[in-house]
């Protein structure tokens, strides 16, 4: 893989990743034609996984460093005997609702693990999954106003986004698009469905990110060098800042109906391509 490969994934990765097409749809896609062994690129996929990571950080870093402040003050709350102090403190509360959220997309991604890993090689899989994100975005921009930032988010407004998000795991389910829709669907403000549903990527991106790290370090990269994969990393930093900000205004203008006729196309094609011409 040389740097054009590696250029066009992380650029894909990172416009993929925050916009709702997919990524890992995307990725098995190009994968495919490129003729890129999954087993050879491990290391490159987890770099790619860090590239959005950092774009998370760089458009959302002033609510991390708050989530951040708030787990200590926390710590002190609970060991001064003030209690967990929930419902009076909006960005503790947000922490909370981070974590319930990540609980359920941790309990699917562990327990179908292996059936997610065989589809993301099952072109038909992906193109259905295509289909199904199309249909999330179409429906999405049909949903009445909604009024909940986060003092009035619940528990299972949490556990119910968390659901969707492990549902994106499957290839051609859009993790961004599924958690978006998740929170318009639970009543949540389009701008705070928007950053809850990027906030909560971070978890994500991290643990799988973790979890292939191993499998990455003891398998082959022969034929890749290190220069394509960190810059493939960085154009999918870039490309994750520009999609983020992007799907902010996309969003809020109700737009998302545009990315459906995208996703239905390509999953349409993906299919048809899979049954008569794929050997």
């Amino acid at each position: 893989m040389g740097y054009f490969e590696a250029i066009l994934l992380g650029l894909v990765q990172g416009l993929a990743e925050f916009l709702p097409i997919s990524s890992s749809g995307h990725l098995a896609l190009l994968q495919h034609f490129f003729g890129v062994e999954p087993d050879k690129v491990m290391m490159f996929t987890v770099l790619l996984h860090i590239g959005t990571l950092v774009s998370v950080f760089i458009m959302y870093w002033s609510d991390i460093w708050a989530l951040i402040k708030e787990l200590f003050l926390l710590f002190a709350d609970v060991f001064t005997g003030k209690g967990l102090r929930i419902q009076e403190r909006p960005v503790r509360k947000l922490g909370v609702m981070i974590i319930v959220a990540t609980i359920p997309t941790m309990i699917i991604g562990f327990a179908f693990e292996d059936f997610f890993e065989g589809l993301n090689s099952t072109l038909w899989a992906i193109g259905i999954g295509w289909l199904f994100t199309g249909c999330l975005m179409y429906f999405s921009e049909r949903i009445g106003q909604a009024v909940k930032g986060i003092e009035k988010m619940n528990y299972r407004n949490a556990i119910f986004i968390g659901i969707m998000q492990g549902i994106a795991i499957c290839p051609g389910v859009s993790r961004s698009g599924s958690t978006m829709v998740g929170g318009l669907f639970t009543g949540l403000k389009r701008d705070f469905a928007v950053r809850f549903a990027f906030l909560i990527s971070i978890p994500s991106i991290l643990g799988a990110a973790i979890l292939e790290l191993p499998d990455a370090i003891q398998a082959t990269t022969e034929g890749i060098a290190a220069g394509p994969m960190i810059v493939g990393m960085v154009v999918a930093a870039v490309s994750g800042v520009l999609a983020i900000k992007a799907m902010i205004k996309v969003v809020v203008d109700k737009k998302l109906k545009w990315f459906a006729y995208y996703v239905w196309v390509l999953g349409i094609a993906t299919i048809v391509y899979s049954v008569f011409f794929q050997h």
